[in-house]
């Protein structure tokens, strides 16, 4: 059985009008549903890493440090990976469109509250209810494309779900640091709490019902646990992801203040390192199939280098950007090698074993800010970045010990 026709068939939403014949013809509306799925898996990804790029003039607008500040990163991501493996069992068989729409209108009522609040307390309970609507929309949205088109059509729709949340990865925070930058922080806030309402109209208009066919059990999501490629494909992310936020979520003053940038260049080049993980993510994409896990090890290797080497080579304009496109070249791989090889270990509980990863993911997200923020506070950017580059080669050191594992 193939990976695509096993994960169809471990998907929680049933088909609408099954199209069950391999050369049946995908309507139009339905490749336009995705695409709006798509999007917002773009929104809810840049809504959770928004702060990234604004953390000096959210600091400076609200009285906090920066490292206070990342906690706008750390509290969505871990509301977010609790909710991921959780809201699917809470709803049982509610209909996936009505969960999908109320989490995108959460989201944007969220960054509403951000853009109106003046104090920093009610700035992190905006945060929470972000947390909320992204690991929910995440973990219904990687069922979805599995849902609605023949079994032929299946990589291609799932991969256009989950482009939005690369996409996100690499040009959400650049994108929301250069509104920030020519308007305000909470302009960039209000400008995706739009885009979601956008997503809303969006899926009203062009997403089917989508029922569930059975509902998630929180055994099939411990049973994953059980299987050692899986539990090392999820501890892959962690390290990756976590070691890569701890240094990422202060890159704006890192830029500033190891490489001598001004606060204006910022965006623009967080643009650029959004450019370079797109084809870091085309690049990996084209050669994980063959052997994902020495992509993997490519990138941990990568990542490390270049994070160590930044406090030393990057104490120059030129030599900061150079390496923030190295970054973003190597971070761009992350997420199709860990779906990869999580579809890989999992074929047949492929859902579950997403919803696992996708928990994780943003459990990563938080802690590597969190404990990145403790670092900086603690004992400055070099340190964070070292910290990072540390838990860089530990995944590369990881992965290689578990070569007997199969993927």
């Amino acid at each position: 059985m193939s990976t695509a026709e096993s994960a169809r068939r471990s998907a929680g939403s049933a088909p609408m009008s099954e199209p069950n014949s391999s050369a049946s013809p995908v309507p139009l509306r339905r490749w336009l549903a995705l695409v709006a799925v798509a999007v917002g898996t773009f929104a809810m990804v840049t809504a959770e890493q928004l702060p990234m790029g604004l953390l000096t003039p959210i600091g400076g607008s609200l009285d906090v440090s920066e490292g206070t500040a990342g906690l706008l990163v750390t509290v969505p991501g871990l509301v977010a990976s609790a909710t991921a493996p959780l809201l699917p069992v809470l709803i049982r068989r509610a209909d996936r469109r009505t969960v999908l729409i109320a989490l995108l209108g959460l989201m944007a009522a969220a960054n509403a509250l951000s853009v109106l609040t003046s104090d920093f307390t009610e700035l992190l309970v905006s945060r929470f209810l972000i947390g909320i609507s992204i690991g929910g929309f995440w973990a219904l949205a990687a069922g979805i494309a599995v849902s609605m088109v023949p079994t032929v059509h299946v990589g291609r729709a799932t991969a256009l779900v989950f482009g939005g949340a690369t996409a996100a990865n690499v040009l959400g925070v650049p994108a929301g640091t250069l509104i920030g930058e020519f308007s305000s922080w909470r302009t960039a806030f209000a400008t995706v709490g739009g885009l979601g309402l956008f997503v809303v109209v969006a899926l009203l208009l062009l997403l089917p019902s989508l029922p569930a066919s059975a509902p998630v059990r929180l055994s099939t999501l411990a049973a994953q646990f059980r299987n050692p490629a899986v539990r090392t494909g999820v501890l892959t992310t962690f390290l990756l992801v976590g070691g890569h936020f701890a240094a990422f979520t202060f890159v704006s003053p890192a830029l500033r203040e190891i490489s001598g940038i001004s606060q204006s260049m910022v965006g623009p080049l967080l643009l650029v390192f959004g450019v370079a993980g797109i084809l870091g993510n085309f690049l990996a994409g084209a050669v994980v199939g063959r052997d994902v896990r020495r992509v993997v090890m490519m990138i941990g290797c990568s990542l490390a280098l270049i994070l160590a080497l930044f406090p030393l080579l990057g104490t120059s304009p030129a030599g900061g950007i150079v390496l923030l496109i190295g970054w973003g070249l190597a971070f761009g791989g992350v997420p199709v090698s860990v779906q990869t090889w999580i579809l890989q270990s999992a074929p047949r509980e492929a859902e579950a074993a997403t919803a696992l990863n996708t928990s994780v993911f943003n459990l990563a997200v938080a802690l590597g800010a969190l404990f990145g923020g403790l670092a900086v506070d603690a004992a400055g950017l070099d340190v964070a970045l070292w910290g990072a580059a540390a838990v860089g080669l530990i995944t590369t050191i990881t992965v290689w010990r578990t070569r007997g594992t199969a993927v």
